[in-house]
C-alpha cells in the first residue's frame, strides 16, 4: 500500500514582519497502483556550509543508472521539505526514471527562503542559496551523478528561490521550473526585510535588458552556458500578481539571449496556454505557461517538469552505493496544513479497479465545493500503447475544470482524458499519470468503471 499523500493545502499570513505571506500551494499529488517502494525520506545533517540553518532531506531511489541526475525540490512559505515531498510527485518520478530529490527545508519565521538579501543575490554570497549549494555538493561527493543533469523546481517561494540559484549557479543548473515565482531580484531589499511588496504586487517592471544584467549581476564576469527556464502562472494569481510571469519571460529571454517573441504557440490542456521561445520543442530556452484563471493556489505537473528537464528519458538500472550518507529519519506525522474555509463533505475512498487489460487507481482531494483528482492508469497487456484515451462517467454530477498532463473533455456526465503530446507511449506493464482539477455540489462519489482505449477497465 501507498505512503498516504498530503496535499500543499492553501496557508495563512506569515509572520506579521514579511506583511504578507505567500500562499500555500496545491500540488497535484497522486497515488499510483504498483507497490510501494522501500526508498524513503531521510534528514542528512552536517552537509556542509550552511550559514541560513536550513534543514536538509533526501530521497534516492531504491535503483539508479550508473549516473544519475538531481532535482532540488524547492518548498513554499510555511511548508518543509517533507511537506513538498509528500505533497507532490517529484520522488514517485524519480523512483520511475531514476534520480535523486534533495528537499531543503527554511528555518527562519514564516518558513520562506531568502530571495531578498544582498547575500543570497550573489554567487556564493551567503544565506540560502550557500545551503542548497551545499546539499547538493554533500549528494555529488556520495554518489556517481551526472554533472550536466542539475535541476531547480519550487513552488511560490521556492520558485522565487528556482530562479535564483539559476542566477547564481549557471554552470551548476542544467535548467529550472518554477511554479508562481517572480524574476530572479525582483523581491531584492536593503532594510532586512523579507518581502517586497513592490514585487509581489507587480509594480516593478523593468526593460529585457535590466532584467536580465540583475541575473548577470549575481556571477559577474561569467560567459558560459546558462539553464533553460520553465514558468507556470495563473492569471488570478492573488499573491504574486501575474505580472511578474510576463516580466520572467523577459529576464530569462534575454538571459539566454532568445527572442521575446514566441516560437510557437499551443494549449496543452484546457484553460493552459504555453509559449516557448527560442526554439519550438520540448526543450526550449525559455517555455512559458500561463493558467487561465488560476489562483496562487495553483496545480503543480511535475510531469510536465521533469520531461522539460528531459528526467523521464532515463530508466532506474542499478543499485544505488550499499553505504548511504548518515541520516536520521523524517518525523512520522506529516506537518499540518491549514484546512479550507469550511467543513467539507466526506472524501470519497480512492478507488483501484483492475480486470487483465488495465488498472486504474483514482484518488481525490476536495473541499466543500471542489477536488483535485490524481489518475494512475497502468497497461498491463504484453502490447505498448502508441496513444492512450480513457474514459469514464461521473456518478454524482461532477465537472473537469481544469486538467494537466492529459487533454480532458466532458459531455454531462461523460469524461474523456486523452494523452499529451508527451505521454503518448505507455509500454506493456509501464502506467501514465494525470490530473485534474473539478467542482462539485456536496457529494462527489468517485467513479467505478473505466475504459482504455475502448476497452473496459472494471467488469460489465
Amino acid at each position: 500500500m501507498d505512503r498516504p499523500r498530503h496535499p500543499v493545502a492553501r496557508v495563512a499570513a506569515a509572520a506579521a514582519a514579511f506583511a504578507l505571506s505567500l500562499l500555500g500551494v496545491t500540488a497535484a499529488a497522486i497515488s499510483t497502483a504498483p507497490p510501494a517502494q522501500a526508498a524513503s525520506l531521510v534528514e542528512v545533517t552536517n552537509f556542509g556550509a550552511n550559514p541560513s540553518g536550513l534543514q536538509m532531506h533526501l530521497f534516492v531511489p531504491d535503483n539508479l543508472p550508473a549516473r544519475p541526475g538531481v532535482l532540488v525540490a524547492v518548498h513554499y512559505c510555511t511548508g518543509s521539505g517533507p511537506a513538498f515531498y509528500n505533497g507532490s510527485q517529484f520522488d514517485e518520478l524519480a523512483t520511475r526514471y531514476g534520480y535523486i530529490v534533495i528537499y531543503p527545508s527554511a528555518t527562519r519565521s514564516g518558513n520562506c527562503f531568502d530571495v531578498s538579501s544582498p547575500e543570497a543575490l550573489r554567487r556564493d554570497g551567503g544565506s540560502d542559496p550557500v545551503g542548497i549549494r551545499s546539499m547538493l555538493q554533500y549528494v555529488q561527493q556520495r554518489y556517481t551523478t551526472d554533472t550536466s543533469k542539475v535541476f531547480a523546481t519550487g513552488v511560490s517561494s521556492g520558485a522565487m528561490m528556482t530562479q535564483v540559484l539559476l542566477a547564481n549557479y549557471p554552470d551548476v543548473f542544467a535548467a529550472g521550473s518554477a511554479f508562481a515565482g517572480v524574476p530572479a531580484s525582483c523581491f531584492a531589499t536593503t532594510n532586512g526585510s523579507g518581502w517586497n511588496s513592490d514585487c509581489s504586487q507587480g509594480r516593478i517592471t523593468k526593460t529585457a535588458q535590466e532584467w536580465g544584467a540583475l541575473v548577470r549581476n549575481a556571477y559577474p564576469g561569467y560567459t558560459g552556458a546558462r539553464p533553460r527556464v520553465q514558468l507556470w502562472h495563473g492569471t488570478n494569481d492573488e499573491t504574486l500578481s501575474y505580472v511578474n510571469f510576463g516580466e520572467s519571460i523577459k529576464q530569462w529571454t534575454n538571459v539566454l539571449g532568445v527572442s521575446a517573441t514566441p516560437a510557437s504557440t499551443d494549449t496543452p490542456a484546457s484553460g493552459i496556454t504555453r509559449t516557448r521561445y527560442g526554439a519550438t520543442g520540448d526543450r526550449a530556452p525559455v517555455e512559458a505557461n500561463s493558467m487561465q484563471g488560476v489562483s496562487h493556489n495553483l496545480p503543480v505537473d511535475a510531469a510536465a517538469g521533469i520531461h522539460f528537464f528531459g528526467l523521464d528519458t532515463t530508466t532506474p538500472t542499478t543499485p544505488p552505493p550499499t553505504t548511504a550518507p548518515p541520516t536520521t529519519a523524517p518525523p512520522t506525522t506529516a506537518p499540518p496544513t491549514t484546512a479550507p474555509p469550511t467543513t467539507a463533505p466526506p472524501t470519497p475512498t480512492p478507488t483501484s479497479t483492475t480486470t487483465g487489460s488495465c488498472t486504474v487507481a483514482y484518488s481525490v482531494n476536495q473541499w466543500n465545493t471542489g477536488f483535485t483528482a490524481n489518475v494512475t492508469v497502468k497497461n498491463l497487456t504484453a502490447t505498448p500503447l502508441n496513444g492512450w484515451k480513457l474514459t469514464w462517467s461521473f456518478p454524482s454530477g461532477q465537472q473537469v475544470t481544469q486538467a494537466w498532463s492529459s487533454v480532458t473533455t466532458q459531455q454531462g456526465a461523460q469524461v474523456t482524458a486523452t494523452n499529451a503530446a508527451w505521454n503518448a507511449a505507455v509500454p506493456a506493464g509501464g502506467s501514465v499519470q494525470f490530473g485534474f482539477n473539478g467542482s462539485h455540489t456536496g457529494v462527489n462519489t468517485a467513479p467505478t468503471s473505466f475504459a482504455l482505449n475502448g476497452t473496459a477497465c472494471v467488469g460489465g
